[in-house]
């Protein structure tokens, strides 16, 4: 089968995703950074395939999905993909957040452990020395310098997708979010995966949350910057599939597989 491009609605709040078969057994969810798409997760939604259904979503003001009706911090987006996992894809998922996603999909698995079998964050953020839009600006420009043209050009793409206002909301939300505050009570098994040349996500930083969160591995990505994920699915589909098949505490979930 193929994939299917679908709409959840709930209330005010609309999610445009992408519905890619698989084998029975397992969920994945994969949650995009800001300014981004589902559509940057679209051959590794392909490769994560091969081990059960995926589910790549546009948050809320995001590529196909249009502005709620007011503004949402980290948590409230949260809220909204939960909402929208347990409606989907019953319990038991998989998420895989990329840069802004990891805080979204950090705050799922804190706030509903049910849904959650593992926690996949790649190029986690806001690294807590620089929580500045200056800051950031500066490392994401240093990030994109050695990108080709495929990264550079899909990214302005999805970026003239998203309304300037809404983005720098988004952008307040996320610097105010502390990562490193919230995971010390996530207890799901965590990869915590990190680009080798990505400067928006130092390696200090993924140290420091890898030995925070009580359940983590971390890993890194070689050769790879912050668009880990958009320049080529792999390695980091391989990496995941490791990770989920590894764990003999991460056993498919019935209520998915039946």
């Amino acid at each position: 089968m193929e994939s299917r491009h679908r709409t959840h609605r709930n209330g005010e709040v609309e999610i445009a995703f992408t519905d890619t078969p698989g084998p029975p057994g397992r969920t994945f969810v994969l949650v995009h950074g800001i300014g981004m798409g589902r559509v940057v997760f679209a051959e590794l939604g392909e490769a994560l395939s091969r081990s059960g259904r995926v589910l790549a979503i546009d948050m809320p003001g995001f590529g196909d999905s249009p502005e709620p009706g007011s503004l949402t911090s980290i948590a409230d987006t949260a809220e909204n993909v939960a909402r929208f996992v347990r409606q989907e894809a019953a319990s038991g998922v998989i998420l895989v957040g990329h840069s802004m996603g990891t805080q979204v999909v950090s705050e799922i698995a804190l706030h509903h452990p049910d849904l959650v079998e593992a926690l996949v964050l790649i190029a986690p953020t806001v690294n807590r020395w620089e929580r500045t839009a200056l800051r950031q600006g500066l490392r994401m420009a240093q990030d994109l310098v050695d990108e080709g043209p495929r990264v550079l050009l899909l990214g302005l793409w999805q970026y003239a997708k998203t309304n300037p206002m809404w983005f720098v909301n988004k952008l307040k939300f996320m610097l105010n979010h502390r990562l490193e505050g919230i995971c010390t009570d996530i207890t799901a098994p965590t990869l915590l995966l990190r680009g080798e040349t990505d400067p928006v996500c130092p390696p200090e930083w993924v140290a420091e949350l890898a030995d925070t969160f009580p359940n983590a591995t971390a890993q890194q990505i070689d050769d790879r910057g912050h668009e880990a994920i958009i320049k080529s699915p792999e390695p980091v589909a391989s990496m995941i599939l490791e990770f989920i098949g590894a764990g003999s505490e991460i056993e498919p979930n019935a209520e998915n597989a039946a």
